[in-house]
């Protein structure tokens, strides 16, 4: 294994490994800390975490395991890979998992840019942008557990680590990979905020990170790393074998973005709403829930997906961390009674989401296939079952019917 991934969401993961098997690496999504050694085969191992909103302490010891692992598994870099809308509080994960990485693999300069153009992140001046929003403008700030009130990442990122934070800007990202190199290499802080707009400045950045004990970003970072594997002749090629999966099919959408509400509108097979209120008075059930879903003719869609406002109120009378734990729970649990029933494709929509649903599903490891929308790939978790992991933010307005006939092999 040559490069070492470590995702801090399930969704994410999945986004990562996709951009790393059409640049051309051999890659795998281990869904936690494996307890064997990898197939030999494995070019870049994906080890996919629910470590986004858990406690600082528990994210950076899990993520530190992760590390052990893959060096162990012989990998020459490491990737820290994390949401390109920068999900954190001002107390963490992002900053305080980085810093204990760079510590233990003794870096002295990482790379973070979590931008990724191809679904509107952009990184300039050392601020975040969503299509043309500030992210403090783009629905993000009213994220639930991860509100994003600040656009400048070094400003937000110095909230959470001990060090300073340093910036690439993109004068000198547009001069290319040795203009940017030397750059960091004049840096005095270790973290290193770098911008980028476009495709062009993420290759580049993936040139200049050759050799870097460790990168961090969002998936669009890495671009350009397979290349420099590629470029010294230790890449064996593209492997193939994707193919669809027949069988029933259901989505289940915990996300409250924008984006997903859109998606959740324009849905045109049967709905089922869940709202707080009925997961807290036990008036639904995972069972009943899959019941209904099994009976339906078409994709059925299971949905907590409210308004900001309605999110809010939800808090503020039962608690957020409650209500998250309650409304993931509910996802894991119906997750398992569909697969149990008979479903084969299931989509789901949102990182705290997917992640419980994959928890609670257990694959080992996840083989990826072609890509649905920037970001989403299908994944193959085992003989009978494939899977569409999807960031709350990303895909189109019909995204769901997209991903079920990709998932089926009819796209």
């Amino acid at each position: 294994m040559l490069l070492g991934c470590i995702g801090d969401d399930f969704t994410g993961a999945g986004d990562l490994g996709n951009t790393l098997v059409k640049a051309g690496m051999r890659t795998v999504q281990y869904v936690g800390v494996p307890d064997g050694p990898a197939a030999p085969e494995v070019e870049a191992g994906v080890v996919a975490l629910k470590s986004r909103s858990i406690p600082v302490d528990e994210a950076v010891q899990i993520s530190l395991a992760a590390l052990d692992w893959l060096l162990a598994q012989g990998c020459e870099q490491i990737l820290f890979k994390y949401c390109s809308t920068f999900d954190s509080t001002p107390d963490g994960n992002i900053g305080p998992v980085a810093e204990a990485l760079a510590d233990r693999l003794g870096a002295e300069h990482a790379i973070v840019c979590p931008a990724f153009p191809a679904t509107g992140r952009s990184v300039y001046q050392g601020h975040l942008f969503v299509n043309d929003r500030l992210l403090s403008e783009s629905g993000m700030e009213n994220h639930p557990l991860t509100p994003m009130t600040d656009p400048d990442l070094r400003r937000w990122l110095a909230h959470q680590v001990t060090g300073a934070v340093g910036h690439v800007p993109a004068s000198v990202v547009f001069e290319g990979a040795q203009a940017i190199r030397a750059r960091l290499e004049a840096e005095p802080a270790r973290l290193v905020v770098c911008d980028a707009i476009r495709d062009a400045d993420l290759l580049a950045l993936g040139a200049a990170a050759d050799g870097l004990k460790l990168v961090t970003g969002g998936s669009g970072i890495a671009m350009g790393l397979p290349e420099n594997f590629n470029r010294a002749g230790r890449l064996a090629g593209k492997a193939t074998g994707w193919h669809g999966q027949a069988g029933a099919a259901a989505v289940l959408s915990g996300s409250c973005s924008n984006a997903t509400r859109a998606q959740v509108e324009r849905h045109a097979g049967p709905r089922y709403e869940i709202t707080a209120e009925a997961l807290m008075a036990d008036e639904v059930s995972a069972g009943q829930i899959a019941d209904w879903a099994l009976s339906q003719d078409g994709l059925p869609l299971i949905y907590s997906s409210a308004t900001p406002d309605v999110v809010r109120a939800a808090k503020e009378r039962f608690g957020a961390e409650v209500v998250a734990a309650r409304v993931e729970a509910f996802f894991a649990e119906t997750a398992q009674a569909l697969v149990a029933g008979g479903v084969t494709r299931l989509i789901t929509a949102g990182g705290e989401t997917s992640g419980a649903v994959v928890e609670a599903l257990a694959p080992s490891a996840l083989v990826i296939g072609p890509e649905i929308a920037p970001g989403v790939p299908c994944l193959r978790a085992g003989p009978d079952l494939v899977l569409a992991l999807k960031s709350g933010n990303f895909g189109g307005p019909d995204f769901f019917a997209e991903a079920d006939a990709m998932l089926e092999g009819a796209a």
